[in-house]
């Protein structure tokens, strides 16, 4: 059986893509293996983990669990467009406090974190915990994680 094409459009950090899609094709595989934006991480593939994590409409999304066609004429931001010409503050505190290890998480965790201060500036640790519990992370244990979006609250505060 043949598949259906559709041709979609999708606002990936700022510029407008045209894609012609399967209805099969995750968002994770466009963005990786046709716009070249490696920073978001295949994991699981089962929406666990959140190393896929990009922001959909200004919303945290496991691009895993997304068909490309979902996507279309929304607004997609994934770490690459995050930091384009200099780190972005979220990113600064990730490396000031030690949260980047592996960083295979990274891009998820930062993704989230920016979610998270844009709707709530002045998050408590449960807060903060509670935005990034669907991105898991096998090194650091949480804790510099947690510290790099306090200091950005404290900042801002």
């Amino acid at each position: 059986m043949m598949e259906t094409t559709f041709a979609i459009r999708i606002k990936v950090n700022g510029k407008w893509q045209p894609l012609n899609v399967l209805s099969s094709d995750l968002l994770v595989d466009v963005l990786r293996d046709r716009l070249g934006l490696t920073g978001t991480k295949k994991g699981c593939g089962k929406g666990d983990c959140g190393a896929c994590t990009i922001l959909m409409d200004t919303l945290p999304v496991n691009s895993c669990l997304v068909l490309a066609v979902q996507a279309d004429g929304r607004e997609v931001l994934t770490i690459e467009g995050l930091g384009e010409k200099a780190l972005h503050p979220i990113q600064k505190a990730f490396v000031e406090k030690g949260a980047v290890q592996c960083g295979y998480c990274t891009p998820g965790m930062v993704l989230s974190a920016k979610a998270l201060l844009e709707g709530n500036p002045m998050p408590s640790d449960d807060e903060i915990r509670r935005a990034i519990s669907g991105n898991l992370c096998r090194c650091t244990g949480y804790v510099q994680i947690v510290e790099a979006i306090k200091s950005l609250k404290t900042e801002k505060g």
